[in-house]
């Protein structure tokens, strides 16, 4: 029994669209901020001998920062933002 594939042609921009960058500038706030989160997870996983007050203090810095990044995307009607 042969299966035969149906290749599909897909129109390929040459990038993002004037207003997909502008959603990315309206949430940036909220991605980095997530970033910072990632980040802290990591030296906190990566931490020899355990998580110094330091390690505590970037990990609970970073997490108020995506609350408020939430908050602020909410408060401007920024469309869908994922809890």
């Amino acid at each position: 029994m042969t299966h035969r594939a149906e290749v599909v042609a897909v129109e390929c921009t040459a990038g993002p669209t004037s207003a997909d960058l502008a959603a990315i500038e309206v949430e940036w706030p909220l991605i980095d901020a997530e970033l910072a989160v990632v980040d802290a997870e990591i030296r906190a996983l990566s931490a020899a001998g355990g998580l110094s007050p330091l390690d505590w203090r970037r990990l609970r810095r970073a997490e108020r920062r995506v609350l408020a990044a939430r908050s602020g995307l909410r408060a401007a009607g920024a469309g869908s933002v994922t809890a």
